[in-house]
């Protein structure tokens, strides 16, 4: 049986902030821990996201960083979570990689008020939800998508959300709703899922983007 963690985790994109507005967001919903999920944790467009910038930051206002965009972000380097060059969430979700991240992520829960962090400021385009949260619900954890500092939404709401998308909101006598909203994120996932451009990018990092 796998175990239950009832716990609450929020995610954040940074896309919309200045390094300031995020900390005090950060702040108002008292996050003391932020959890990196870029691949490439770098910014060409807002360097004080960077990785050594942002933990310098975050650090002296009292919130502790880590890194996980080797074990839960987008592009894993595992050739073998790809399928015709695009990375498949499913794949990596079952990837060691990936449950070790998500491991991490359970044990820092412990003493942590977490957010995870990407780009993205909505959460249904970045794969902390499609991919990272939506295996999360397994262990019934509460989540919560910080939209800006005075929004909020749960996930079930980003869910509902993901299946408007496709105009798959409303009950079907053909669909359970467990399967359209399987079908939902199935579709959100190829508009999102990374492509690398080349076999050799499986296995090797870029830096320079404002993405996952």
């Amino acid at each position: 049986m796998m175990e239950q963690y009832n716990q609450i985790i929020h995610t954040i994109g940074y896309a919309a902030h200045s390094i300031e507005s995020f900390i005090v967001t950060l702040e108002k919903f008292n996050i003391t821990a932020i959890a990196d999920v870029r691949s490439q944790p770098y910014s060409k467009f807002k360097p004080e996201f960077n990785r050594d910038n942002l933990k310098k930051a975050l650090i002296n206002n009292r919130i502790e960083y880590v890194f996980l965009g080797d074990n839960i972000g987008a592009r894993i380097r595992a050739p073998e979570c790809y399928k015709n060059g695009q990375a498949n969430y499913e794949l990596i979700s079952k990837h060691p990689l990936f449950q070790e991240g998500i491991d991490r992520l359970l044990k820092g829960m412990e003493k942590f008020s977490i957010a995870l962090m990407c780009a993205e400021k909505d959460p249904i385009n970045c794969h902390r939800t499609i991919l990272i949260c939506k295996h999360l619900k397994k262990y019934q954890i509460q989540i919560y998508h910080i939209i800006d500092a005075n929004t909020f939404e749960n996930h079930t709401q980003t869910e509902f959300r993901i299946m408007k998308l496709f105009q798959l909101e409303q009950p079907d006598i053909f669909m359970k709703d467990s399967e359209r909203l399987a079908e939902a994120y199935s579709r959100q996932e190829e508009k999102i899922a990374y492509v690398a451009e080349n076999e050799a990018a499986y296995m090797v990092n870029h830096t320079g983007f404002d993405n996952e």
